[in-house]
C-alpha cells in the first residue's frame, strides 16, 4: 500500500467533467421527443394565477435563458482569450439545435423565440464571467504587495 496522500483533482478537470453532465443534460433536454417543460404545465399554470403574466410561453422562454447561461460561462471559461467567440458559438448552437428539432423531432416546435433566449442565455454566462474578472482585477489593482 501507498503511504503517499491522495491527489487533489485539478480544477480543469473537475470543469471539464461539469461541462460534460451539463452538455449531457442539455441534449436530453433539447433533442427528446417531447418539449421537457410540458411536464410542468399545470405548475406553471398555478404559479400564473399568483404571478401575472407568467404564461407557459414566458416560462419557456427564461427556462431557455437559464438553460444556457452555464453555457456561456463555460464557453467564457475554456476561451479566456477569444470570448469574442462565446456569442456565436451560442447562436450557432442554438440554431442547430432547432433546425434538428424542426427536422427530425415532429412533436417539438423549432422557433426564433428559442433562438433569442439560448443565445441571450450565453451571453449573461459570459458577462457574469467578465464581470466576475472586473472584480478580480480591481482588487488585484487595491491590494498591492508593496501596500500602496
Amino acid at each position: 500500500m501507498s503511504d503517499s496522500p491522495p491527489t487533489a483533482v485539478p480544477f480543469w478537470h473537475r470543469l471539464t467533467t461539469w461541462a460534460l453532465v451539463y452538455g449531457a443534460v442539455v441534449a436530453v433536454i433539447v433533442f427528446s421527443p417531447y418539449p421537457f417543460l410540458s411536464v410542468f404545465d399545470p405548475l406553471i399554470h398555478r404559479i400564473g394565477a399568483v404571478i401575472p403574466g407568467l404564461t407557459l410561453v414566458r416560462a419557456e422562454f427564461i427556462a431557455n435563458i437559464a438553460m444556457f447561461v452555464p453555457f456561456g460561462i463555460f464557453l467564457s471559461v475554456f476561451l479566456p482569450r477569444r470570448r469574442y467567440l462565446v456569442l456565436p458559438i451560442g447562436f450557432v448552437t442554438t440554431v442547430t439545435i432547432e433546425t434538428v428539432q424542426g427536422l427530425f423531432l415532429m412533436s417539438r416546435s423549432d422557433s426564433v423565440l428559442d433562438i433569442l433566449s439560448n443565445t441571450a442565455g450565453a451571453a449573461i454566462g459570459l458577462l457574469l464571467v467578465e464581470l466576475i474578472d472586473a472584480s478580480r482585477r480591481r482588487s488585484r489593482r487595491i491590494t498591492r504587495p508593496d501596500g500602496t
